[in-house]
């Protein structure tokens, strides 16, 4: 059992772990809204303007399959620096990719913003391979997906206010007359690379645990022979790729004239709601997989829903009476996480669910019935990476890491199921274009029905 010290360094150092989860959130959300910003100015197609996820999460591949090869040929690299080492050098890597967004913008290059995009990407896909086990670790390995979810809730804070903070920045403040074409992202991107540089600083000078353990470094892929993990690293795939392609597809979904017609400024508004979601849905998560119990948990859920709808309605300031829909589904969610009993592989399952059913209603819908339930779906997916994540490398042991960096790779997803999506709707419409999302959601429950149980010799 954990003493009090002990429970006390977790719990300050849990903190720091959140701070990084917040960071990444809210730079990936960017990507959403620089999608249509660099259609505009670049004059892109559909499937050219989400080459900006290809270059962003197709670098989380390329820079997981280093690490994975560095694994089974030196051994494992995090085993080799530490968990803090490879934080602090992650956070250098994307600060620097977002230094690289004033030259680009200078020199007008597409080419150059897609550089600057992967070299974010290759920062974070070492503060992914770092930080999600290193939070399942600080604590009771029950208790890792509850963790997870917290952490994740604050991901998705970042996510939710990156698209109205930068949508603002990027569409109106810094964007002129004077100040033409791609130029009204420098200093944005300035700002955003100074705050990595500044967590960098400070996590090089505070105390970590050290998880390093007395193993021997090994040099081999043993990860992929723990079935839960194989099917997990698809289930990843999966979903980031279904997570990326609708989101960085909704301010084109949103101006459809059968949808929203929204311009791309107050498009950018409601994307809070599709990642906000996601954030009510961890934080909730968070409690209802931890170890509160009976009606408090319940309760605790439901305080926790307010609060923080309350702060996405305050920052999106969309009136009321437009955002009803939105307050029935996350009454679904509610009791959705109920019908999940606190079990991460059922809560997936089932939220996979309400996810291909929200997914049918924008396919096939019209108005505002559509429009939210696309905006629902983030509270849905709110879940699905700590719960894939914790079940994948779960009994692996001194594997965690290799597993870790296989799980990060397939978020290479991300990039390929954008590049799908946005093909499909250059060959047929934008409604039809989420099929290809849809797709993935089943893939996601047979993982929560099967696909999740460890090998029986593993047991």
């Amino acid at each position: 059992m954990e003493n009090n010290s002990t429970a006390s360094r977790y719990t300050s150092s849990l903190a720091v772990m959140i701070s990084l989860f917040f960071m990444w959130g809210f730079i990936t959300s960017l990507n959403d809204v620089l999608t249509p910003f660099l259609k505009g100015v670049f004059e892109l197609s559909h499937f050219e303007a989400n080459l900006v996820q290809f270059a962003f999460f197709g670098a989380y591949f390329i820079g997981s399959m280093i690490y994975f090869i560095s694994s089974v040929t030196i051994g494992d690299p995090i085993a080799r620096m530490g968990y803090k080492n490879g934080i602090v050098l992650g956070l250098i890597l994307s600060a620097t990719g977002c230094f690289l967004f004033y030259p680009s913008a200078h020199y007008q290059s597409f080419g150059f913003f897609l550089g600057a995009l992967s070299c974010i990407s290759f920062g974070l896909t070492i503060l992914q391979i770092a930080a999600n086990p290193y939070v399942a670790l600080l604590g009771k390995p029950e208790t890792a997906s509850s963790r997870l979810n917290l952490a994740q809730g604050f991901n998705s804070f970042g996510h939710t206010i990156a698209p109205v903070i930068g949508g603002f920045l990027i569409f109106k403040f810094f964007l002129t007359s004077d100040n033409p074409g791609a130029n009204s992202v420098k200093v944005p991107y300035l700002i955003f690379g100074g705050a990595f540089l500044l967590l960098a600083l400070f996590i090089a000078f505070v105390h970590l645990p050290a998880f390093t353990g007395h193993e021997k470094i090994e040099k081999k892929p043993e990860a992929l022979k723990h079935r839960n993990l194989f099917w997990g690293i698809f289930a990843i795939f999966f979903y980031v790729g279904a997570e990326v392609s609708i989101g960085s597809n909704l301010v084109a979904y949103l101006k459809l004239p059968d949808i929203a017609g929204l311009a791309e400024a107050d498009a950018s508004r409601y994307l809070a709601f599709y990642w906000g979601g996601a954030m009510i849905g961890r934080f909730m998560g968070s409690i209802s997989l931890s170890e509160t119990k009976g009606v408090k948990k319940y309760l605790s859920m439901m305080a926790v829903a307010i609060v923080l709808f309350a702060i996405i309605f305050l920052i999106t300031k969309i009136e009321l009476g437009l955002v009803w829909y939105f307050l029935i589904f996350l009454v679904v969610n509610y009791f959705a996480f109920i019908l999940g009993k606190s079990l991460p592989a059922r809560t997936l399952t089932i939220f996979s669910v309400f996810v291909m059913a929200l997914l049918l209603v924008g396919i096939f819908g019209s108005g505002k019935l559509a429009m939210w339930s696309m905006l629902g779906i983030g509270m849905f997916n709110s879940i699905m990476w700590s719960n894939i994540f914790t079940l994948a490398i779960d009994k692996l042991g001194k594997y965690t890491s290799q597993g870790s960096s296989l799980l990060v790779m397939m978020i290479v997803g991300g990039a390929i199921l954008p590049l799908l999506q946005g093909a499909l709707a250059d060959a047929t419409n934008v409604h039809y274009s989420l099929f290809v999302p849809l797709l993935a959601y089943l893939y996601l429950i047979f993982y929560g029905v099967k696909g999740y149980k460890i090998n029986s010799a593993e047991n």
